[in-house]
């Protein structure tokens, strides 16, 4: 079976990439997430809350991508999946600054190492329950910002949805506390992902309310907003 290369045009090829610098990032920014909230435990209930978080986020981004492709063809979703993808670029413009940086290394070494009686900020003391219950909830809010990604940025290519999606969350299950030390380490990568993701964000706004203003928001039973006339 010969593969035509002809099917391979600009557009799915800027959807690929931007899909594979999406879940790069954020899988990277989710390992951090999870190390942020087990800081400050012991090495052993570390470990457990870590693997938790991984587990649970894992299979968020397998529920989600179930329901994220048909979701955004609602009218309305996809401006309102653009806005929030707005909001994750900038709280992740935020966690990129000096101090964000040093405590997401010591999240990932799970140490000490500026000697200042925290890990990340953080005074040992917490409990696991305590940990998984603010991983839980970060895991959630990430799974959704992960899935809206690669949704948004491969919408009208079906075959790089699929991928994207898949590959997140084999990043998530297997890789993402590596990818994030690489992300650590080489901070232009991640911005490079930060101007991609507030790239999709802006396209889905602006996509979303194309939508809007042809057709209103007929799930609301509300017409086309007076600003599109």
């Amino acid at each position: 079976m010969v593969f035509d290369f002809s099917l391979i045009s600009p557009e799915l090829l800027q959807a690929f990439f931007a899909v594979v610098a999406i879940d790069l990032v954020l899988a990277g920014d989710n390992a951090v997430v999870i190390g942020l909230a087990a800081a400050g435990l012991e090495k052993q209930q570390r470990a457990k809350a870590i693997l938790i978080g991984i587990i649970f986020a894992t299979v968020l981004r397998i529920a989600f991508a179930l329901v994220a492709a048909e979701l955004l063809l609602i009218i309305g979703l996809l401006f309102a999946g653009g806005v929030l993808l707005l909001w994750v670029a900038w709280k992740m413009w935020r966690e990129l600054r000096e101090e964000a940086q040093h405590n997401a290394e010591e999240a990932l070494a799970g140490a000490d190492l500026n000697a200042d009686g925290t890990v990340a900020g953080q005074k040992s003391g917490k409990t696991l329950r305590q940990a998984v219950t603010q991983i839980i909830i970060a895991d959630v809010s990430m799974s959704i910002d992960n899935v809206l990604g690669v949704a948004g940025a491969a919408r009208e290519h079906p075959v790089v949805l699929v991928f994207g999606l898949a590959l997140s969350i084999l990043l998530m299950g297997i890789a993402s506390t590596f990818i994030a030390k690489v992300l650590t380490r080489h901070r232009w990568i991640a911005f490079a992902g930060l101007a991609i993701i507030l790239y999709v964000a802006l396209h889905m706004i602006w996509e979303g309310g194309h939508e809007l203003c042809a057709d209103g928001l007929p799930l609301l039973g509300l017409d086309t907003p007076s600003a599109c006339r």
